[in-house]
C-alpha cells in the first residue's frame, strides 16, 4: 500500500453529509470560531463543494478569523480542491505576516498546487518559504519532490534533498519514496539506489517507487533486477510490485521470468487482484502465450475494461482476428464499453477479417461516445477502410482527424498505394512534408509500392535514394523488393538483378519473390528458374515459388516441366494453399472455390457465370488460355478458367447485391490475368462497381477499367 499523505483529501462524502454541512453553517453564523469554521471548510474541501465553501470565506471574513492560521490553511485547501487555485493563492497572499510563518499553511498551497498539475508553481513557493526561513517537515518535502520529479528538475531535487538531510527527514518513508520516485523519474538510477542503500530498513515503498519508475522510464532489465533482489530480501510485493515486474518482463520478451512471476502471484494470493491479473493478462498477450492469456482471463471474478482490451489487443496482435472479433461482441455483451484502445484493436482486426459492415458499427459506436477523435482510433479508422478497399471513407476520415501524425500520413499513403491511387500517394507525401512530418520506414514503403504499381520509375529511384541519404532510414527487404518490382514490371530486369546483387544484406525471400513476379510478366524462364532455386532453399515449405515457377512455364506452354515442378513439390511435401474467395452479405460470409458447387445456390450462380461470359463474348472478350495451369484443350481450358473462385463470387453478388451497391470480393491468392480481363469487362456490361481484394492489392472496377492500370 502506498503511503498517505496526511493533507490528502477523502474523495467524497455523503449527500446526508451534504444537508448536514448546509444545516451547519446557521449554528456557525452565530457560533463561529475558528476550529468549527475549519471542519466546516474541510469537509467542503472533501466534497469540492465550492458554493458552500465562499460562503464559509465570507463568515470567516466577517467574523475576523479569516488571519487565523488554521482557517487560512483551510481556505487555502477548499479553494484547490475546488480547482480555484487563483482563489487559494490570494487567501495565502492576503494572510497576515504572522500566519506566513505557519509551515501547515505553506505546506496546504504547495499540496494544492502540486494535486492541480502547477509543479512549477510548487517549487516556487517553496522556495519562497525557505527564503522566509519556514520550517519544512516531512509533509510539505515529499509534495516539492513529488513536483522536481514530474518536471524532472533533478538540480532543484537535489537541492531539497539537501534540505532534508540537513533537517534529519531523510529517515521518513515519505521523504524516502519520494526521492526514489525523483531520481528513478530522471533516470538517475544510482542515486536512487544509494537512497534506498542508506535507509535504515528495506522499505518495500520505495522499492516499489523505483521498479515502478524503471518500468516506466523503460529500464526494464533494472526492473525486473529490482524486482529479484526485493524477493531476495524477503520484501513484502504487493499489486503495486507485480504488474510494473510484469510489464517489464513482457517488453523484454522473456516468458521464463514472466511465468516465475506469475507463480509468485499464485503463492501469495495477489491473482484475485484485478491490477495483477490484468498484467498477467497483458503479458501473456504481448508474449504470445494466448493460452495462458484466456486461462488468467476466464478464471478473474471480476472483470474491468482493461481486462478485456488487454486480451482482445493480444488476439489482434498476434493475428487471430475472429476470435478478437467475438471477444468484442462478448465485452459488449456484458456491458463493457471499449476504451480507446479496445476500439483500435477491434478496427485492426476488421482490415485483418475484411468485416467492413462490423468496422462500420465499431466506427458509428465510437463516434456516439466521443473517441473517434482519439489519434489511435482515428489511424485504425483510416487503416481499416483502406484495407476494406472503401479508400474514400479512409480520406473522410482523414480529412476529419483533428490531428495527424506520422502513423495518420503513413496510413493513408500505403492505402491509397494498395488501392491504385499511387499518385494520391505522392500527393499526400508532399503534404506530408509540407506540414512539418518526418516520413519513417513504412512510410517509404507506401511511397514505393505505390510508384511500383504506377510504373513510376523516376519517382521511385528518388525516393529509394533519399531514404538514407535524407532521412538515415537505411533500407530494408520490403524496400528493395518494391523497388526489384518496379523496375522488372517495367521491364528493366537486368537492372532489378543489379540491385539485388549490390544490397548491403542477403536478400531474403520477399526480395527474390519480387523478381521471380517480374519474370513471371516478362515470361523469362531462365531467370526465374535461377530466382524459384533460391527461394526453395530459403523457404522450403512456401508453395509460392513452385506455383510461381509453374506458371511461367505454363505461360510458356512447357507443360513437361509443369508436371516436374508439381511432382518436386509432392516428394518434398509442399502443398499449394487452395484458391478461395469470398464475400460479406447481410452478416453472412460466403466463400468460393475454383469449381465447386457446395453453395446452397450454387446452380443459379453457375448460371450468372454462364451468363456472364455469353454477354463479356458479345463483347468481343477471348479467354487467354495462357493462364490455364493444366495441359487440356482450348474449350476445356476456357471452361477452367471460367470457374474460377473469384468469377464465382462476383456471379453471386449479382445475384445478391442489390444495384447501386459495390460489389467487394476478396481472394487470398493473386488474380490471374483473364480473370483481371474479364471481371473488368463484367463491371462494364452488368454497369457495376467490383471491388477485388487480391494477394497484392485492391482492383477498383468500373466501365471496363481498373483501379490498377492493368499493372498489378
Amino acid at each position: 500500500m502506498p503511503l498517505r499523505h496526511p493533507l490528502h483529501r477523502p474523495t467524497a462524502i455523503s449527500p446526508s453529509s451534504v444537508l448536514l454541512l448546509r444545516r451547519t453553517f446557521s449554528l456557525l453564523h452565530a457560533f463561529a470560531d475558528p476550529y468549527s469554521l475549519s471542519a466546516a471548510l474541510r469537509a467542503c474541501s472533501a466534497a469540492s463543494l465550492l458554493r458552500p465553501g465562499q460562503q464559509a470565506h465570507a463568515l470567516a471574513l466577517t467574523s475576523s478569523l479569516a488571519s487565523n492560521p488554521l482557517v487560512a490553511a483551510r481556505l487555502v485547501d477548499m479553494y484547490s480542491a475546488c480547482h480555484r487555485l487563483a482563489a487559494a493563492a490570494l487567501v495565502f497572499d492576503s494572510a497576515e505576516p504572522s500566519a506566513l510563518s505557519n509551515r501547515v499553511l505553506w505546506s496546504t498551497l504547495i499540496v494544492g498546487l502540486v494535486q492541480n498539475g502547477d509543479a512549477r508553481s510548487a517549487m516556487e513557493r517553496f522556495r519562497s518559504m525557505r527564503a522566509g526561513a519556514v520550517e519544512t517537515n516531512h509533509f510539505t518535502l515529499p509534495t516539492v519532490l513529488s513536483a522536481c520529479a514530474s518536471e524532472r528538475a533533478i538540480r532543484f531535487g537535489r537541492q531539497v534533498h539537501g534540505c532534508a538531510v540537513r533537517a534529519g527527514f531523510c529517515s521518513s518513508p515519505f521523504v524516502q519514496s519520494s526521492l526514489v520516485s525523483l531520481y528513478s523519474n530522471c533516470a538517475d538510477l544510482g542515486s536512487a539506489k544509494r537512497v534506498l542503500e542508506s535507509s535504515d530498513s528495506d522499505d518495500p515503498i520505495s522499492w516499489n517507487a523505483l521498479i515502478v519508475n524503471c518500468t516506466r522510464g523503460s529500464l526494464h532489465a533494472d526492473a525486473l533486477s529490482l524486482f529479484a533482489e526485493m524477493h531476495r530480501r524477503g520484501l513484502a510485493l504487493d499489486e503495486f510490485t507485480y504488474p510494473s515486474a510484469l510489464n517489464s518482463a513482457a517488453y523484454m520478451g522473456d516468458l521464463g521470468t514472466g511465468g516465475c512471476i506469475h507463480c509468485l502471484v499464485l503463492l501469495s494470493g495477489f491473482d484475485s487482484h484485478m491490477h495483477v491479473a490484468n498484467a498477467l493478462v497483458d503479458m501473456y498477450g504481448k508474449l504470445g502465450s494466448l493460452n495462458c492469456a484466456q486461462g488468467v482471463f476466464d478464471r478473474m471474478p471480476r472483470r474491468d475494461v482493461v481486462t478485456w482490451t488487454s486480451l482482445l489487443v493480444g488476439l489482434v496482435r498476434q493475428g487471430s482476428h475472429d476470435v478478437a472479433l467475438q471477444l468484442y461482441s462478448d465485452m459488449r455483451a456484458h456491458g463493457v464499453d471499449p476504451d480507446e484502445f479496445a476500439t483500435a484493436g477491434v478496427l485492426s482486426s476488421c482490415a485483418g477479417s475484411t468485416a467492413l459492415e462490423l468496422g462500420r458499427q465499431v466506427h458509428a459506436a465510437s463516434a456516439r461516445r466521443g473517441i473517434d477523435t482519439f489519434l489511435s482510433v482515428s489511424n485504425s479508422l483510416i487503416s481499416m477502410y483502406a484495407r476494406s478497399g472503401s479508400i474514400n471513407d479512409a480520406c473522410a476520415v482523414f480529412d476529419a482527424s483533428p490531428r495527424r501524425d506520422a502513423i495518420t500520413w503513413t496510413a493513408l499513403i500505403v492505402g491509397c498505394a494498395q488501392n491504385g491511387r499511387g499518385r494520391d500517394s505522392l500527393r499526400l507525401y508532399d503534404e506530408m512534408l509540407e506540414a512539418g512530418v518526418r516520413p519513417d520506414y513504412v512510410t517509404f514503403i507506401g511511397l514505393l509500392f505505390s510508384c511500383s504499381h504506377a510504373g513510376l520509375v523516376e519517382p521511385g529511384r528518388a525516393h529509394f535514394e533519399s531514404m538514407e541519404k535524407v532521412y538515415g532510414i537505411a533500407p530494408g527487404p520490403e524496400h528493395y523488393a518494391c523497388m526489384i518490382d518496379l523496375l522488372g514490371r517495367s521491364g528493366r530486369v537486368e537492372e532489378a538483378v543489379d540491385l539485388l546483387e549490390g544490397m548491403s544484406g542477403k536478400p531474403d525471400a520477399t526480395v527474390w519473390k519480387a523478381l521471380l513476379a517480374a519474370c513471371r510478366v516478362h515470361r523469362n524462364a531462365g531467370l526465374a528458374e535461377r530466382a524459384a532455386e533460391r527461394l526453395f532453399e530459403l523457404a522450403p515449405a512456401d508453395a509460392v515459388p513452385y506455383v510461381m515457377l509453374s506458371n511461367v512455364y505454363s505461360a510458356a506452354g512447357r507443360w513437361g516441366d509443369v508436371a516436374r515442378v508439381r511432382s518436386l513439390m509432392r516428394a518434398r511435401g509442399v502443398s499449394k494453399e487452395p484458391g478461395r474467395s469470398w464475400m460479406e452479405q447481410d452478416g453472412a460470409v460466403h466463400v468460393f472455390r475454383a469449381g465447386e458447387r457446395e453453395h446452397e445456390r450454387a446452380a443459379e450462380i453457375f448460371a450468372k457465370v454462364k451468363e456472364m461470359m455469353q454477354r463479356i463474348e458479345e463483347e468481343g472478350h477471348t479467354a487467354d488460355t495462357g493462364f490455364a495451369l493444366h495441359d487440356e484443350g482450348e474449350e476445356e481450358k476456357a471452361a477452367e478458367l471460367a470457374h474460377h473462385s473469384e468469377r464465382l463470387a462476383v456471379a453471386w453478388a449479382l445475384i445478391s447485391v442489390p444495384r447501386g451497391k459495390p460489389i467487394r470480393v476478396y481472394k487470398n491468392l493473386r488474380v490471374c490475368g483473364d480473370c483481371h480481363t474479364t471481371l473488368k469487362l463484367v463491371a462494364k456490361v452488368y454497369e457495376r462497381t467490383i471491388v477485388l481484394r487480391d494477394a497484392n492489392c485492391f482492383h477498383h472496377m468500373r466501365e471496363g477499367f481498373c483501379s490498377c492500370g492493368d499493372y498489378w
